[in-house]
């Protein structure tokens, strides 16, 4: 769906080192330096997802093809940002075009890592990435009710629009992201966002970086950004980013059993990757048949016919019924075939809100 998620942070926090576990390439330059990454780099990540083995299992396809997820390494910012210092404004302009934000924040000591603050404390970290975030809107938002001032004069309906922006403005001159501010819901604010992109209105998760000793048990760093999280609604996901980037060449079951020696059940990347799509709204639905079983992404609560576009543009226009099988009736009953003869298969019309995991076999006319 083009739905991506810019990963931010200071310099040196492990941004690229996490980029390049998610890619599993060497795909982002990971020094010791600030501004290592200038460019953005760019990738296309499979969500993981074992509903998809399970289905093959039980169809024998000839291949699979996961729902995908695009991940941005944007250069590290850093204090002043939003005036342009260290390329700021290059860099936030870069995050104006993600659609949620995975935030870096550095949860471990290291004499040998520099840290542009010269300090460890994560929350002053993330303090700093989110005020220049809110600087920046502030600029975008006073440039905004010039034009609307101006507007309001001659055009019908600027007013309110204009009072919003006010309001927005003053919320943001307090310190608060737009994403806490109380009209985020109304129909001006959705649309003044779409205009501006508000860099402080995005979704976020907080990833926390950390050394090995910390896999098992949270460090006092990793307490403070999960309280710090919740307080926000965001979520958090602790990872070892240099250990993911060593893990890219083991083998699954390698991989297993060094996530199990260290007291894991999964890997901080894949917590991410997951995340990050339902973050986005995202839910996936999938086709079963022998050439390919393939999830197909779309937005939670789209309904049949919108659902079908994603596959062909052709399927929407002559829509006649989608015949569905939940995930759970497909597995219990061993195939299509089996959970329609058990009246697991439902006929569902243009009203019909496609659920997380269903089967579907899309009838149409050309």
């Amino acid at each position: 769906m083009g739905l991506s998620v810019g990963i931010v942070g200071l310099p040196n926090v492990g941004k690229s080192t996490t980029f390049n576990a998610l890619t599993k390439a060497q795909n982002a330059q990971a020094a010791n330096y600030p501004f290592c990454t200038i460019e953005p780099n760019k990738a296309i990540v499979e969500v993981p997802d074992p509903r998809l083995l399970e289905l093959a299992k039980i169809v024998q396809p000839k291949r699979i093809m996961h729902s995908q997820v695009e991940f941005v390494d944007i250069a590290g910012l850093v204090r002043g940002a939003s005036k342009g210092e260290g390329l700021g404004n290059q860099f936030l302009a870069n995050i104006k075009e993600a659609d949620a934000i995975l935030h870096i924040v550095r949860c471990f000591e290291d004499d040998d890592i520099t840290h542009v603050e010269n300090r460890i404390d994560p929350i002053a970290d993330i303090e700093i990435i989110e005020l220049e975030l809110v600087l920046a809107d502030i600029a975008s938002v006073q440039k905004r009710i010039a034009k609307l001032e101006k507007e309001s004069k001659a055009q019908k309906g600027a007013n309110a629009m204009l009072e919003l922006a006010r309001s927005l403005l003053a919320h943001l001159e307090s310190n608060q992201p737009a994403s806490s501010f109380s009209q985020r819901e109304s129909q001006d604010f959705i649309a003044l966002n779409k205009e501006l992109r508000l860099l402080s209105a995005k979704q976020v998760i907080y990833g926390a970086n950390v050394d090995e000793s910390a896999l098992e048990q949270d460090n006092e760093f990793v307490k403070r950004v999960r309280e710090y999280g919740a307080s926000r609604g965001a979520g958090v996901i602790k990872l070892c980013a240099k250990l993911e980037e060593e893990m890219i060449g083991l083998e699954e079951q390698e991989k297993a059993e060094l996530l199990t020696s260290l007291g894991c059940t999964e890997s901080g990347l894949e917590q991410i990757i997951r995340t990050s799509f339902y973050t986005l709204g995202l839910i996936s639905y999938f086709t079963a048949g022998v050439q390919e079983v393939r999830a197909w992404t779309i937005r939670n609560g789209t309904k049949a016919p919108q659902a079908a576009a994603v596959i062909h543009n052709d399927f929407e226009k002559g829509f006649i019924r989608a015949e569905t099988i939940a995930y759970e009736d497909f597995v219990r009953y061993g195939g299509e075939s089996k959970a329609k003869e058990a009246g697991a298969m439902r006929a569902e019309g243009k009203d019909y809100i496609v659920q997380d995991g269903d089967i579907l076999h899309f009838r149409f006319n050309v």
